[in-house]
């Protein structure tokens, strides 16, 4: 039996795959977690060969829990369940050690096919995933860009309204120093403005709203 874990923060949508898994002669679901706080005590408990982890949690992103994952549990294999279908996201939970990324509409067929596929040690992307990878563009951002602690905050305060002394003020910092942020995160984002970077942020989990 293929032992497998579910995260997700919605209740209807944990109950129903959690059932329609039940039903597969060939699929254990040992455990069901609604954050992450749960699933480290769950993990930490009893061995699983799969974990269906939700990308959208709240107040975390999702795809910085997967490399720290992989590394404490060595024979854990990541599937994502995602409403996003944007490639950098997508590209991003792949690097990080993601096997399998499952689009949330996805068939169940699909679901367990992707199930089945990365118990077996290999890469699995539902067909709406294919689809989007194929159409990549060169001048797309790939992945989703990794932030540092600070640049973080400056989206964070930017997206509120705040201006840059004001920023600086709060954050302890001189204008020259937020603004020298600002550049990064706009160079990162490959975008014109803050406002599109913030836009992408929100979009892609970084920051809240």
């Amino acid at each position: 039996m293929i032992k497998v874990a579910i995260t997700d923060d919605h209740p209807l949508l944990l109950e129903g795959l959690k059932n329609i898994l039940g039903n597969s002669e060939t699929i254990d679901v040992v455990d069901c977690f609604k954050d992450v706080s749960e699933m480290n005590a769950g993990l930490e408990k009893q061995s699983i060969d799969i974990l269906l982890l939700d990308i959208n949690l709240v107040d975390v992103n999702s795809i910085e829990l997967i490399k720290p994952l992989k590394k404490k549990y060595k024979n854990l294999q990541i599937i994502m369940l995602s409403v996003h279908n944007e490639l950098p996201v997508i590209n991003s939970t792949l690097t990080e050690g993601a096997l399998g990324y499952i689009q949330k509409n996805a068939s169940i067929t699909e679901i367990l096919e992707g199930i089945t596929t990365v118990y077996q040690g290999k890469q699995f992307l539902c067909s709406q995933t294919k689809s989007i990878l194929e159409k990549k563009s060169p001048n797309e951002l790939n992945q989703v860009p990794k932030l540092t602690r600070r640049e973080k905050e400056i989206l964070a305060e930017a997206a509120k309204g705040l201006t840059t002394n004001q920023m600086a003020q709060k954050l302890f910092i001189s204008p020259h120093t937020v603004e020298s942020h600002r550049k990064n995160v706009i160079e990162k984002f490959k975008t014109s403005n803050l406002s599109s970077a913030i836009k992408l942020a929100i979009e892609y989990g970084l920051i809240i709203e």
